[in-house]
């Protein structure tokens, strides 16, 4: 596990809540192997480790709300204490070592979310619209990329390549100028001014027209975008949050929320989703360097980057090191 303080105190989605049901799952968050499993009390997050002989976790069985190891049939209560140790006599007493190293978790908008170390400060970022039920929500992914978690938020917020990567969709090449913008930075994160921008087909509807873009970031791996169609008052919002597994290697989950068109199948929004991630995720795992730069003199910048610059000036002056140079 890579020592960055600030993430190891963020809260990071990890899976959908629906993902953990009967059986224990594993996952990598920083570099630190994780068992995810449910008992009848809360979802619980662990290193994935049996204190005994280093077994994975994640490989047992949840039993009687205890985790069970699958070597030799240890049994973890929801504190992470070991309660039975099946190889001696029940009435032996249990070493108050043999417990397993726990970390927090929380499901909130349909995901749960892990931090590795206590934080005052840090709060699992607010998704206003999973709570309003004038929207639907639903979720894709998780996405693998081959790409640090800076590189993937970075790209989310810009503006630029849409015209590129994404014409006939996202934005038309001969229309690629964007409009002069701000963007408002605070400790709690970044907030653009709102961008309009022609789309042949803005959300997999086939409408095509003017979307009025806001970025936020909320926390330094996890970015929302909303866009307005000036003319009709639809919304479409999207929660965007990258799990950062190892420096070089990311997942990305993804809400997408909207407040019209709730006849049009869900899949119609998720599969226009994945196939613009793809698109990006060509690039993402071509960029070079793959961590990205926080030194503004590393590459070349254009005023339609301030959203960018922001982003990676954030960054620096929090002292986010992982995926960085």
């Amino acid at each position: 596990m890579v020592a960055d303080l600030v993430l190891m105190g963020e809260w990071h989605p990890v899976a959908f809540s629906e993902e953990i049901q009967d059986a224990p799952i594993g996952r990598i968050l920083l570099g630190e192997r994780l068992v995810l499993f449910r008992n009848s009390a809360s979802i619980h997050a662990w290193k994935d480790l049996c204190v005994h002989r280093g077994a994975a976790l994640s490989l047992g069985k949840v039993v009687d709300d205890t985790l069970v190891c699958p070597y030799h049939g240890w049994r973890y209560d929801g504190s992470g204490a070991c309660v039975r140790i099946p190889q001696q006599k029940p009435e032996q007493s249990i070493t108050r070592q043999a417990c397993a190293v726990t970390y927090e978790s929380l499901e909130k908008h349909g995901l749960v979310w892990v931090r590795l170390r206590p934080s005052s400060s840090s709060e699992i970022p607010y998704y206003k619209e999973f709570e309003d039920d004038k929207f639907r929500t639903v979720f894709c992914g998780p996405y693998a990329l081959n790409a640090s978690a800076p590189r993937v938020i970075e790209n989310f917020l810009d503006v630029g390549h849409l015209a590129f990567l994404h014409e006939g969709y996202l934005g038309d090449s001969a229309f690629p100028e964007i409009p002069d913008y701000n963007v408002t930075v605070t400790d709690d994160g970044i907030r653009s001014d709102e961008i309009d921008l022609f789309q042949p087909d803005p959300d997999s509807t086939g409408n095509s027209g003017i979307a009025r873009y806001v970025y936020e970031v909320l926390k330094p791996t996890t970015a929302r975008l909303m866009k307005t169609n000036p003319l009709t008052g639809d919304v479409f919002s999207i929660l965007f949050s990258v799990m950062p597994v190892e420096e070089r290697l990311s997942k990305v989950y993804v809400a997408l929320s909207r407040n019209y068109a709730f006849d049009a199948p869900d899949d119609q929004f998720t599969s226009f989703q994945t196939f613009i991630l793809e698109q990006d995720t060509l690039i993402l795992e071509s960029q070079r360097p793959e961590l990205l730069p926080l030194d503004l003199q590393s590459e070349l910048h254009l005023k339609p980057d301030r959203l960018s610059i922001a982003y990676r000036n954030w960054l620096k002056t929090s002292r986010v090191t992982w995926g960085t140079a």
